[in-house]
């Protein structure tokens, strides 16, 4: 089997390109520094075949970062029978830098021009076979989103792998950028501007100090009430597929004995049941529309705009994107952390990626401000106003993140930060099939699966303290009983905070544990009525202030077992997993021990 190495730059569509070959399918996104990993797939042509190797974008080889280090030390290796170089054909010249690099290691070299097509609608024309004479090397062009051009690329590559070529002299990088701009000015012609024009207007719109962040705010509160509009008919629906089920298990089990059932159904089912219904609409609305500002090529303007903020808290800009990813999980926020070149800077970003809020927290901040900010009223303007508290609350989270990234840079993690590479990719049409397939495959679909698997065994752990008495109490009782006198200095008492302990699991539970202490009812229950369940937690002392600090520590406490779970595989340690654990539970028990204590100073509680 023949090994071919695909290299590039960071959002020249090379992983379009290794999934049209290969036929896998794996995450592409516009966004600079999306490949953070190698990845293989294999390919037959002519009766050969063909390993193909997507190397981690790059913009040079001098090893700035991780991923240049992967790509430059593959390809020195010798390993590959050739290297397919894939440029950008909307900006010609920067991407040559990285080809005449890779000539100076290795002469079985072909340059792939990609992205032809929105060449085309710039106005921008590449003079295939000039740039082939001037390089020395084979050139073809590919539309990869298109489909096409992959013959002709699977017919060079054949031929690659059976010819021999000596690399190129080594070159000073004054000589590669002249090199690059000469070649540029002689095969490339722009005949139409208007694009380039329409780009350049809306890039002053998006990444201006005026007008950059109120956009950004807009298309975030947009976002958000499109996911707390549209979720609510989807979670309603699967709960009432989930209580039908339920009455088939529990006629299957009726001969079973009581604490088996109870244990299986009440507990493991009900739970995990609550999870899926509640966790899986709101992340199949978000992730999409994710992932297609992902796509359109907003996300890197996003991190444009926020680089100053970061900057100023001496970390990376980058850390804006995986914020952004936080906001559908932590868990993905953590993983997504690898874009950051900076140890440092990756550690920052990975101990502060629970302080904004995931999907599982968006049940318990909407339900408090429905029911004690908006009034249990439906209707349009009322959603309005419930998503705009809603994203008050995450950009209360934002300004916590700032806040925790200045402090770890300048406490554990001293450091200044560090400077990157960050391109604004053109604006291009969402591919929204593919986007919405992959986003529910890719993330929707893995975080939920990490969510169930830690949401069954914690069922049965709820239903056994619910149930189990010691004494005429049940554990669970004391337990709230024990916590009431330390939790009500904070501004909650000890339900809410055992709650948030016994919803360690997974966010979404931590509600209905409240219900299920407060009414002792042994297992988790629902309510459909706003309005009585406004009433049970009046009857129970809540105020005003209970659901502020109630939502601030929702907002800011202990990341999920599935983002403990992932950080410390990121990290590899107990210490900085600890300290994603005590940092922002500090953060949220301080902020309600200050609200609480203002507000009974005024006499306001």
């Amino acid at each position: 089997m023949k090994r071919v190495a695909l290299a590039g730059n960071p959002n020249v569509g090379k992983s379009t390109l290794f999934n049209a070959l290969t036929g896998l399918r794996q995450h592409t996104g516009n966004w600079a520094g999306k490949t953070v990993a190698t990845a293989r797939g294999e390919y037959g042509f002519s009766g050969e075949e063909y390993q193909l190797i997507d190397l981690p974008g790059a913009y040079s080889l001098a090893a700035h970062s991780q991923e240049e280090a992967v790509a430059r030390d593959y390809i020195r290796s010798g390993q590959a029978d050739g290297v397919v170089v894939v440029c950008d054909a909307t900006c010609l010249e920067r991407n040559l830098i990285l080809v005449l690099q890779v000539l100076e290691l290795t002469g079985k070299v072909l340059v792939c021009v990609n992205l032809l097509d929105e060449a085309e609608r710039m106005g921008i024309k590449v003079d295939l076979p000039a740039l082939s004479e001037r390089l020395g090397v084979p050139v073809v062009g590919a539309a990869g989103g298109r489909q096409e051009g992959l013959y002709d690329l699977k017919e060079a590559i054949a031929r690659l792998v059976e010819a021999d070529a000596p690399a190129a002299p080594e070159k000073t990088p004054q000589e590669r950028v002249t090199l690059a701009e000469h070649y540029a000015a002689q095969v490339v012609r722009s005949e139409k501007a208007d694009h380039q024009r329409r780009q350049q207007k809306l890039d002053r719109l998006l990444t201006s100090k005026t007008t950059g962040i109120p956009i950004m705010l807009l298309l975030l509160g947009v976002v958000v009430w499109l996911t707390v509009a549209g979720a609510n008919g989807p979670s309603a629906l699967l709960t009432e597929l989930f209580a039908r089920l339920e009455d088939v298990l529990r006629g299957w089990m009726a001969d079973a004995p009581a604490w088996l059932s109870g244990i299986l159904l009440d507990g493991v089912y009900r739970v995990t049941a609550w999870v899926v219904a509640v966790m899986l609409p709101p992340m199949a609305i978000f992730f999409p529309l994710f992932t297609l500002l992902e796509d359109l090529g907003y996300l890197p303007r996003v991190a444009f705009v926020m680089d100053h903020a970061f900057q100023k808290c001496r970390t990376c800009g980058k850390q804006c994107l995986t914020m952004c990813m936080s906001m559908g999980c932590n868990a993905c926020g953590v993983t997504g952390c690898r874009i950051i070149d900076s140890p440092r800077e990756r550690l920052i970003a990975i101990l502060t990626s629970s302080l904004v809020p995931c999907n599982g927290k968006f049940p318990t901040l909407i339900a408090l401000i429905t029911l004690f900010f908006v009034g249990g009223r439906s209707g349009l303007l009322s959603s309005l106003q419930g998503a705009a508290l809603l994203l008050g609350t995450l950009v209360l989270g934002v300004a916590g993140t700032l806040a925790c990234s200045r402090f770890l840079s300048a406490t554990v993690l001293k450091g200044m930060p560090s400077s990157f590479a960050l391109e604004l990719p053109p604006f291009r049409k969402p591919r929204v099939g593919e986007v919405i397939v992959r986003s529910v495959l890719d993330r929707t679909l893995f975080v939920l699966g990490r969510a169930m698997a830690v949401a069954a065994p914690a069922g049965a752990v709820i239903w056994l303290m619910a149930n189990v008495t010691a004494g005429e109490t049940t554990i669970l009782a004391h337990c709230t009983g024990f916590l009431d006198p330390f939790a009500r200095l904070f501004g909650l008492d000890g339900v809410i905070l055992m709650a948030f302990l016994l919803g360690w699991p997974a966010n979404e539970i931590v509600l209905p544990v409240m219900l299920m202490a407060y009414l002792s009812t042994g297992s988790l229950v629902e309510f459909d009525d706003l309005t009585a369940l406004g009433q049970l937690l009046t009857q129970h002392g809540w105020t005003w202030l209970t659901a502020v600090c109630t939502m601030l520590f929702s907002l800011f406490h202990w990341p999920c077992s599935t983002t403990c779970l992932t950080i410390y595989k990121e990290t590899g340690s107990v210490k900085w997993t600890a300290l994603s654990v005590v940092l922002p539970t500090a953060l949220g028990l301080g902020l309600c021990l200050i609200v609480a204590t203002a507000a009974r100073a005024l006499g306001l509680a």
